[in-house]
């Protein structure tokens, strides 16, 4: 980290002597929908020690993948699965291999005042009593095609014996943030979403949570790169986020370090 201190030390001094920049030219960073809340906090607090804006897009981290290999203007990439940072840098379309910024968390989510949430040592009971009692009522997660917490939550219902059994109940979402809003909704049982998700106010005030058992589902390992078309700006953002401050929002959000 010594290193990264050092660069971004460096650029945090040139872009300050540049001056702020107006949002329309502020560099495009595509994250990982579990990211919503957690990285617009550290953008904003990012902005308002240089005064550089970002433009934050939000998406299911697969289609991101595949957008910045057809050309999307991306400057700064932060993928919840490290493996498509990992392809993109083997064809060609990243400075480097990037680094983990984070190890996220997969959890039941229900809307606040059910009375029956399930306990940590059986945090899938209320599909299991729902399919049980014939219930219609909906299970939330995000595709599994394309988004890494879709394959989280597939992989935690076939631990439990409940993926095939599910089908006629699961719905979909976009990515993960869909997932969590589908959870929600009077027609849901609840659903598997991120952790970060669960802690943010606007989530938390309306819904509760269990934290599904992290060898339930292979480790949601999530790595950030900067494209080939990252400038100054993008770059010190990715050396910010490496940095205690910008650490100590996404642990404030549930991610864990390496």
């Amino acid at each position: 980290m010594r290193k990264a201190k050092v660069i971004y030390g460096w650029l945090l001094t040139c872009l300050l002597l540049v001056g702020a920049p107006a949002q329309a030219g502020a560099p495009i960073v595509a994250a990982a929908s579990d990211l919503q809340f957690a990285l617009t906090e550290a953008a904003e607090q990012f902005q308002q020690e240089t005064g550089h804006a970002l433009r934050l897009n939000f998406g299911s981290s697969g289609n991101f993948r595949r957008q910045i290999a057809q050309g999307a203007p991306f400057e700064l990439y932060l993928s919840a699965d490290e493996r498509y940072v990992q392809a993109l840098y083997e064809e060609g379309y990243t400075q480097d291999e990037g680094v983990i910024y984070a190890i996220g968390r997969l959890v039941w989510l229900q809307r606040a005042g059910r009375g029956d949430l399930p306990n940590e040592e059986t945090p899938l009971e209320a599909v299991q009593t729902a399919l049980e009692a014939g219930a219609t009522e909906r299970i939330a997660l995000a595709n599994p095609e394309h988004a890494p917490y879709g394959v989280a939550a597939q992989q935690a219902l076939e631990h439990a014996g409940l993926w095939e059994q599910t089908e006629p109940l699961r719905i979909l979402g976009e990515n993960v943030s869909q997932a969590a809003q589908f959870a929600l909704s009077d027609d849901a049982r609840g659903g598997l979403v991120a952790y970060s998700l669960a802690l943010a106010p606007t989530l938390g005030e309306r819904s509760e949570y269990v934290l599904i058992p992290e060898e339930w589902h292979s480790p949601l390992r999530q790595r950030m790169v900067l494209t080939n078309q990252a400038g100054d700006i993008a770059t010190a953002f990715y050396q910010w986020l490496q940095e205690d401050e910008g650490q100590s929002i996404l642990r404030n959000y549930g991610f864990n370090a390496e």
